[in-house]
């Protein structure tokens, strides 16, 4: 059973005409979770990576199980306020608004290669929003993984026009 079956639609949450595409149906899930971090251990091996970034807050869970088995140090990027030391701060539009999410202004040495993860790539707002705290740091990004992509949403086709490599190990068009 792969992946994407694992992965639950809740009709109408948070607002009507929203199918929310729900990963904690596959995290819960032991063979579910084995497959998603063994596709991208696969996926990573290989690759000269210095740090694993994870978005908050499901690419906390990803991104350190990850990080943990290729051996490589785990950066979160927090929603304001999180962190305790000196932070990079990047403000990102919303549907309704913006926001703003934080790393650590001693997180990423300068030149080392990361890959940035986190569950979804929707608009693309919060990746690109990420990008560029790690850009701040001097950071070099290999790739975004995601496990799931909305394609009809047009975030990956942005992260890749901003000139990203983009990997999804499944997608949800229309509906």
């Amino acid at each position: 059973m792969p992946i994407k079956s694992r992965i639950r639609t809740v009709p109408h949450w948070p607002k009507t005409g929203i199918m929310f595409r729900d990963i904690t149906t596959l995290l819960k899930d032991p063979v579910g979770l084995k497959l998603c971090i063994d596709d991208f251990v696969k996926r990573y091996k290989d690759k000269e990576i210095d740090v694993v970034v994870g978005i908050d807050s499901r690419g906390f869970i990803l991104g350190g199980a990850i990080a943990f088995v290729l051996g490589k140090g785990f950066v979160p990027v927090r929603k304001k306020g999180k962190l305790p030391a000196a932070t990079e701060k990047e403000e990102y539009a919303l549907e309704y608004g913006t926001d703003i999410i934080e790393i650590h202004k001693d997180a990423i040495e300068k030149g080392q290669r990361v890959l940035i993860v986190d569950d979804l790539i929707a608009t693309g707002g919060t990746a690109l929003a990420a990008a560029k705290l790690v850009k701040k740091l001097h950071g070099e990004i290999v790739e975004f993984a995601f496990i799931v992509d909305l394609p009809d949403i047009g975030g990956r086709k942005k992260l890749e026009q901003a000139g990203y490599a983009v990997y999804a190990q499944t997608e949800f068009a229309g509906d």
